[in-house]
């Protein structure tokens, strides 16, 4: 039997970094708030055993159970898609805090022609640069109106940085903390890219290069440079994260609850508005109904595109016709780059996760694509996040995989070798969206997610391009040996890539052309937002988190100023 609890305010699905700012900016305004998460509770001092490679970075202990709930695969659509058994290419989160517990901590601001990117392409090189398969559209916002929510996450997470990027759009505000450590790998960088005539300059950093106290009262410790983010918590409090900044300040204010182990399967709707949802203890097998005033789904890409195709609000894509939004616009990332072998040894077992120096010459339109076969581009940089000794393996091209010579190359090049890379952007494809499954289901009885992805024509120039620059700079910078990375082909979900998912419930000016308005509030449910990097046209050349924050701060204005008016905000 399913039980109905007392109606709130505002519940969201999902308390990482959109659910706790969302929880945060809601209570602070005096809203009761109710944050329902499938996973645990954990917090700072729950990883005294952080530095387990193997627990938590090969055997995944923060990420989603896969046995209960997945989503399944394929490369085009005359392929069977199968169930994702094992984590791969990317990374799902799942507990207090979600993906931004075990993220890295590099903080971007997508570029201004990332929000108006078919209006600056168009203009520039004419409406025919990319053929009729790719879906360009803009936003539905520039990045000169979401820059203040920009300025009030980095506020938030007290992020380290340098402003003297050529590239970037204008900031209202320097960053709250100061860059981190330029260690000797980073000038390197800096010296051979700036001999190249780039400009390189030092990676925005959520893991902090001094002690902070955010305008919340939120405490955020320096970073240790112990080289274990990703994959892992911060036992120091050091990385910002939301259980150690936007969740207890929405707990201080005594207007939010978080239910743990709460999986939510079903969006109720009632004409045009939502009236709650419907969720399972995943521990007893109890049914609740958490009736709410607004809902606001804040899970990852996947779980909100899920949970609008399982409750039926919105019409799903269909790339036969082309019609429909939700589910299209799915977008991923490519990794090229290169590596370099080095004769002299280098300390790459300290660092952290977005201890870095980038450059944005070859990022977003900074360069001329009048001659080449695709557009944007990619952040390029080299990190110093801590090679752990497990998964840290490098050798030559050529190398048996195993066996005497590989262990005699993996010792010898574990200080001997450095990589230089970039996030290459993303463009949405017709062919790459998703959908449901209409032959899996997950542990609740609802139909798995279906994804349908593969490389395109301009992720393959695009990949080609940016390896060729990397290891021009991998040269400059004296290696031995540049190995570029190879062409990439059909996508593999296999092996880790990132966990830079986009796309599914889009943002847009107008219903035709999106899921979501610019405030993040549902087209067809005044009183249903969903938040997140699903809610991305297309993938830029950075990690997604810094413009999730952003827009999540944005949705949060828009929920408050709905409980007071109601209807449209647009």
């Amino acid at each position: 039997m399913v039980k109905t609890l007392p109606k709130v305010d505002v519940v969201t699905v999902g308390v990482g970094w959109t659910g706790g700012i969302i929880a945060a900016e809601c209570t602070k305004a005096g809203l009761k708030v109710v944050g329902l998460e499938r996973g645990q509770e954990r917090g700072t001092e729950d990883f005294s055993m952080v530095h387990d490679e193997y627990r938590y970075a090969i055997r995944y202990e923060l990420m989603q159970n896969l046995s209960k709930e997945t989503i399944t695969f394929r490369n085009n659509r005359k392929m069977p898609a199968l169930p994702m058994r094992q984590m791969g290419s990317f990374l799902l989160g799942e507990g207090l805090g979600g993906s931004g517990t075990h993220w890295n901590g590099q903080t971007w601001r997508f570029l201004p022609y990332d929000f108006q990117i078919k209006t600056m392409t168009d203009k520039k090189y004419g409406p025919n640069k990319l053929s009729s398969d790719y879906i360009l559209q803009d936003w539905g916002l520039t990045y000169d109106q979401l820059e203040p929510y920009f300025d009030k996450f980095e506020k938030t997470a007290g992020i380290s940085g340098e402003n003297n990027n050529p590239h970037w759009g204008e900031r209202s505000s320097d960053y709250p903390t100061p860059p981190m450590k330029k260690t000797h790998i980073l000038k390197k960088f800096e010296s051979a890219a700036s001999k190249l005539g780039y400009h390189p300059f030092m990676m925005p950093s959520a893991n902090l290069s001094e002690p902070y106290t955010n305008p919340d009262g939120a405490q955020i410790n320096a970073c240790q440079y112990c080289g274990f983010c990703e994959r892992f918590g911060c036992e120091y409090g050091a990385k910002t994260s939301p259980e150690v900044t936007v969740v207890p300040t929405a707990r201080k204010t005594g207007k939010f609850d978080v239910r743990f182990h709460a999986n939510v399967v079903e969006v109720l709707k009632s004409g045009n508005k939502v009236t709650g949802v419907r969720y399972v203890d995943t521990l007893t097998g109890e049914e609740f109904i958490q009736p709410a005033e607004v809902v606001v789904l804040t899970s990852y890409v996947f779980n909100n595109t899920k949970l609008l195709m399982v409750s039926k609000i919105g019409e799903q894509y269909n790339p036969d016709t082309g019609k429909g939004t939700l589910g299209r616009n799915y977008c991923y990332q490519i990794l090229p780059g290169a590596t370099g072998f080095f004769d002299d040894q280098y300390n790459t077992f300290m660092g952290a996760g977005a201890l870095g120096m980038a450059i944005d010459d070859f990022n977003g339109d900074s360069f001329d694509h009048s001659n080449l076969d695709f557009i944007h581009g990619g952040n390029i940089s080299i990190t110093q996040t801590g090679s752990r000794p497990i998964a840290t393996n490098v050798a030559l091209p050529d190398t048996p995989t195993w066996g005497a010579e590989f262990k005699k190359q993996s010792i010898h090049n574990f200080t001997r070798t450095l990589s230089v890379g970039a996030q290459g952007a993303s463009i949405s494809h017709k062919e790459n969206y998703l959908s449901l499954d209409g032959t899996y289901k997950d542990a609740y009885g609802v139909p798995l997610l279906q994804l349908t992805y593969n490389f395109t024509k301009q992720d393959i120039a695009l990949h080609k391009f940016i390896s060729e620059k990397s290891g021009e700079i991998m040269k400059e910078m004296g290696a031995k040996t540049v190995v570029n990375r190879g062409a990439i082909d059909q996508y593999d979900i296999v092996p880790y890539q990132t966990t830079h998912n986009t796309g599914g419930t889009v943002m847009s000016l107008t219903p035709e052309e999106g899921v979501v308005n610019n405030y993040l509030q549902h087209w067809d449910a005044e009183n249903l937002f969903v938040v997140g990097a699903g809610n991305f046209a297309h993938n830029g050349g950075y990690n997604p988190t810094g413009t999730v924050g952003a827009l999540a701060y944005r949705a949060a204005e828009g929920v408050i100023k709905y409980s007071k008016t109601s209807g449209s905000l647009v």
